[in-house]
């Protein structure tokens, strides 16, 4: 006779194991539960509103709330190193710039992770060029006669930027290696505070993304001496690019990108970078970041590791012999 007991007990076995071995995700589709979107830095800067936009994009696709929250200091790195140690189920993701997820490794003694291993890429976000700006009471009028100035007159020329280790910062750098002067770096904390010094003379040259000085430039209260962008902007079209004023292949490039922790399920970290990017390709999303002075990103994860393995080669070196370092 068939013990009927048993086989219950062996039906409701498999069954068991059955269940065990589905899937979470299938039972459990992602998201069922707000998403938190780390920013690394304070509110009302670009990397902020730009993460806005996006995590608005991502919870009316998604069908849940993606929830902005401002993790800033030590240049990207606390907010980054919250991001870094959290469970890697699609329920925290990053927005960063250059500084948490490249140049801080070489700017730091230590971090509380490693950019290189801390996140998994979804995609970039969008990119932004820098514009280097004079005081009206300097003679230089463009970008070529700034160089020359400055190396007739070593060490007279300061220049501003939003502080120690930002893209601006590396920029000049960059700009000082290549030319060889030795324009002096002046930190700002925000970087509108740097414009009434210009305007006065009592700082010479700033660097910054487009967004700060583009009106004081086009009011004709600081001059326009280049962009660090590959080709000329139609919101500046008489400011030459950096490229044109003597340093063929010139480009540097602000961005934000898209990161979640080490580990995240890939088809989270797809499906992700799906919504994205429709809405960076998107008539919306387009005319959302023109707004901001951002060109819209995109692209895979794959796309996103390569670009930051590029940026790594490109700062590195910079940011090791222009010798800056950060506490």
């Amino acid at each position: 006779m068939v013990n009927r007991a048993a086989v219950s007990i062996v039906t409701a076995s498999v069954f068991a194991c059955l269940i065990a071995s589905t899937p979470a995700r299938a039972a459990d589709p992602w998201p069922t539960r707000p998403v938190t979107v780390i920013c690394p830095f304070p509110p009302g800067i670009s990397t902020d509103i730009l993460t806005r936009a996006v995590a608005k994009a991502l919870g009316d696709a998604l069908g849940q709330q993606f929830v902005v929250e401002n993790r800033p200091g030590a240049n990207g790195n606390i907010g980054a190193g919250a991001a870094a140690k959290a469970e890697p189920d699609g329920y925290t993701l990053l927005t960063a710039t250059v500084g948490p997820s490249v140049a801080n490794k070489f700017l730091y003694k230590s971090m509380s992770y490693d950019p290189e291993r801390a996140f998994d890429p979804i995609t970039i976000l969008g990119s932004s060029p820098l514009i280097i700006v004079g005081s009206p009471k300097i003679a230089p009028t463009n970008f070529r006669e700034l160089i020359a100035y400055a190396k007739g007159s070593p060490g007279k020329l300061n220049a501003g930027t939003v502080g120690p280790g930002s893209q601006a910062h590396i920029t000049l750098e960059l700009i000082n290696k290549l030319a060889g002067t030795s324009i002096v770096h002046v930190p700002y904390r925000i970087a509108t505070q740097a414009l009434p010094d210009l305007i006065s003379g009592d700082l010479q040259v700033g660097f910054n993304y487009i967004p700060t000085f583009v009106p004081a430039v086009q009011q004709g209260t600081i001059r326009g001496l280049a962009v660090t962008s590959a080709a000329r902007l139609s919101d500046l079209p008489d400011v030459p690019t950096v490229d044109e004023s003597g340093f063929p292949g010139f480009e540097a490039t602000g961005w934000n990108a898209l990161f979640a922790p080490a580990g995240t399920p890939r088809e989270i970290i797809d499906k992700v970078n799906g919504v994205v990017n429709a809405y960076l390709n998107s008539d919306e999303g387009r005319a959302q970041l023109r707004k901001m002075g951002v060109t819209p990103g995109g692209g895979t994860p794959e796309f996103l590791k390569s670009h930051l393995e590029r940026e790594r080669a490109k700062w590195g070196p910079i940011i090791k012999d222009a010798n800056i370092t950060l506490q």
